[in-house]
């Protein structure tokens, strides 16, 4: 399969951002929808689009599309990612991939029954710097990986309407913000979490607002996350080893970080380019497609799911269409 044939579920903001990669990477993309013909014909002409479809099951059964990418709010990720491999597509995914694990999970054994490829558009995945920083750690440079802390906040208007904050549409913290807390440390971690320790302030309509959760793996791994939607801190992770830590800042498409070692040295570590973080996700799944290979990173992305789903029944959310 050489000119793979993508398709955009959904021209928001970010799949604006995603066409410029799919263009970089392939040329050109197949095909467009949207609930409104005007606005697939706007985002058509805008981002070197062929075709341009007023709805997403008309687009679908367009049997010349290899490839979805679907870029809607996550409440419905799990109804169009189904229907795009009902009709025989491969699917791109953003985050969080899904709501639940259990939503995942027939996900992937549709999939998998119709040797299609899913993944989830998570920017940890595929930067080069983590595989970089990984390598460094399973070579025992720095010795056993002990801790991780990762902090995200994100300051979003007090406003009960708002999406982020909607319990219909799957709002809150967690799910926006916290998957790339969860993704940034599983990545990292030796293995799944066994034991979750959490606390949560919910936000006036029911949402997690801001939280702290405690991770451990059987390798007695441990890792804190703290999150929170209405108050800004930095996007940072670090990782902590026997010899040093390493410090990540603005983490989701992070090109650099620096090491302190025990003695107080200090080294840099730099691998590829934060601006092309879409770009290493479309080269990844055309890989993938090109190959007939599963996605590496699938069994992390269903690990964090497992783990927030864990983590909301410790709080008891659940969203009304669960």
């Amino acid at each position: 399969m050489n000119n793979i044939k993508w398709a955009i579920l959904g021209p928001g903001t970010i799949a604006a951002d995603f066409a410029g990669a799919i263009n970089e990477v392939n040329g050109s993309i197949y095909a467009v929808g949207s609930r409104r013909l005007e606005k697939a014909e706007e985002f058509a002409k805008k981002h070197n689009v062929e075709k341009a479809y007023g709805n997403y099951e008309e687009m679908l059964k367009d049997e010349k599309i290899d490839v979805v990418y679907i870029s809607t709010p996550h409440s419905n990720h799990y109804e169009y990612i189904i229907e795009s491999l009902k009709n025989n597509k491969h699917v791109l995914c953003e985050k969080a991939i899904t709501v639940n694990g259990d939503q995942l999970k027939e996900i992937v054994e549709l999939a998998e029954s119709k040797n299609l490829i899913v993944a989830e558009a998570m920017t940890i995945y595929h930067m080069p710097l983590y595989k970089k920083l990984n390598d460094m750690i399973k070579d025992g440079k720095l010795g056993k990986l002990k801790m991780i802390q990762v902090s995200f906040g994100s300051c979003k208007e007090n406003d009960s309407t708002n999406r982020f904050f909607n319990k219909d549409l799957a709002g809150g913290a967690l799910l926006d913000i916290g998957t790339y807390a969860l993704s940034f440390t599983r990545y990292f971690l030796s293995s799944k979490p066994e034991e979750v320790l959490t606390t949560v302030k919910k936000f006036e309509t029911g949402v997690d607002e801001q939280s702290g959760i405690i991770l451990k793996n059987a390798e007695d791994e441990m890792a804190v996350i703290t999150l929170t939607m209405r108050a800004k801190m930095p996007k940072r992770g670090i990782i902590a080893c026997e010899n040093g830590f390493i410090t990540v800042d603005d983490f989701p498409r992070a090109n650099k970080a620096t090491i302190t070692y025990l003695d107080g040295r200090i080294e840099n570590i730099e691998a590829g380019d934060g601006m092309k973080a879409l770009i290493y996700e479309v080269e990844e799944m055309n890989n993938c497609i090109k190959n007939k290979e599963k996605a590496d990173a699938l069994n992390l992305s269903i690990d964090v799911m497992d783990i927030m789903d864990e983590v909301r029944n410790q709080w008891g959310i659940k969203y009304p269409f669960e």
